[in-house]
């Protein structure tokens, strides 16, 4: 197998070990006395609910209300799925949020809130605060978004400026039993990040996600400005906080997460004959930077053929002016040129199969990557510096298109070194 096969066969093996289908069906409880209600939302979301209907008992009430990703629904029964916008809210995810609550506001103490919550859903399940337009939450959001703001400072922000994250669907859901089963996208894993921790205490406050805000100097809407000072003064609510009576039967449990993946991608190189070494799940930080500490790695290594993987979650700070591409393809644009002179493969994707908000999960260098693109006349230090990863591969094709996974463990990355 060439080494580019290798590496895409990697990437697969890595996504099939958060497949739903696999991993949700051992968490699943047993059906309570009353009503079990399934909610919540990412991009694994549909997928998540056909888990939850393959393996329920006919005869056990279950219905509910999945948001995810616009192209990312599947056919259910039981549980609806309603398609929205990502990372951008709209106002099919703001509905959606709102029937949530109204919904988790009709149980009782003998019935289940089953929140499935997956990456993508701090958007998807984006119902503003009273006072905040969805207009002012999507220019937050987005200039957050290109101020290269970390997921969890994001997160930070949404948690208080919208009705349903920060633990406030296991507060309406009035005493039920709930249960979260969580598929991460989020360095560390803690459910508090995870599309927003909806039914997770909330160990932050809006004076955090003020300076949060202020931090990446983001100019404040009107609503979202008001909304905040009035928290901080005490004159609106703030999230519930650890030790609140709300959790006092509520679970978060997390099922898949990027360690789980990366390993099952190391045993498939290792299954091919070729040693391979996880050397962290929790990558974070400015994409070029990220690139050129694994170049230094890649260049280090002494032992050949070896693969080095990596997870995480990289940012990228944007110009007012720029191209196209996610995070992963401009890690190997980056790392392109920080290799160009040790012969190296590398795959960088993200396992929901969509790098940013392009149509490709990233794509796949060589050793010759630099010498095509000199050959159709393309300078790969410009399309760097204008942000145009997509652009750079997409002339080489050399993208990854997968399609959307249906499911998101973060970011994959592995550099095949010294082999032929």
């Amino acid at each position: 197998m060439n080494p580019r096969e290798l590496l895409l066969e990697s990437f697969r093996a890595a996504v099939a070990a958060a497949d739903p289908a696999i991993i949700l069906p051992p968490h699943l409880p047993a059906p309570p006395r009353g009503r079990t209600l399934v909610v919540g939302g990412g991009k694994a979301a549909a997928s998540m609910a056909a888990a939850v209907e393959a393996h329920w008992p006919d005869a056990a009430p279950l219905s509910g209300l999945l948001v995810t990703r616009y192209q990312h629904g599947l056919p259910t029964r039981r549980i609806e799925v309603v398609e929205a916008s990502h990372p951008l809210p709209d106002g099919r995810g703001e509905e959606a949020a709102l029937r949530m609550l109204d919904m988790a506001g009709q149980l009782g103490p003998d019935d289940l809130l089953l929140a499935l919550i997956s990456g993508g859903g701090s958007s998807l399940l984006a119902a503003p605060v009273e006072g905040v337009g969805l207009k002012e939450l999507r220019q937050v959001t987005k200039a957050l978004l290109n101020a290269g703001a970390t997921i969890h400072d994001i997160n930070t922000v949404r948690k208080h400026l919208t009705r349903l994250s920060g633990g406030r669907l296991t507060q309406a859901a009035n005493g039920a039993r709930t249960l979260a089963l969580i598929i991460s996208d989020v360095v560390g894993d803690d459910p508090t990040h995870i599309a927003s921790g909806p039914c997770a205490p909330d160990p932050t406050t809006c004076a955090d996600a003020l300076e949060r805000l202020q931090r990446f100097g983001i100019a404040l809407p009107t609503g979202v400005r008001h909304h905040l000072e009035a928290c901080i003064a005490g004159a609106g609510d703030d999230t519930p906080k650890p030790g609140h009576a709300c959790f006092a039967h509520t679970e978060n449990r997390v099922i898949g997460s990027a360690q789980d993946s990366l390993k099952a991608a190391c045993n498939y190189f290792e299954q091919q004959g070729i040693p391979a070494v996880v050397l962290t799940d929790s990558v974070s930080g400015d994409t070029v930077a990220v690139a050129k500490q694994h170049a230094a790695l890649a260049r280090a290594v002494k032992a050949h053929p070896i693969v080095l993987i990596s997870g995480g979650e990289t940012t990228v700070t944007l110009r007012p002016r720029h191209g196209r591409g996610g995070r992963n393809a401009e890690f190997l644009l980056a790392l392109a040129l920080e290799l160009a002179d040790t012969p190296t493969w590398a795959i960088a994707c993200d396992t929901d199969g969509i790098d940013g908000s392009e149509d490709n999960a990233g794509a796949v260098i060589g050793p010759d990557t630099l010498l095509h693109a000199r050959e159709r006349g393309l300078d790969a230090s410009v399309y760097l510096a204008a942000h145009d990863s997509h652009g750079f591969f997409s002339a080489l094709g050399d993208l990854v298109v997968s399609g959307p996974t249906r499911t998101n463990v973060n970011d994959y990355r592995a550099l095949l070194i010294g082999l032929d």
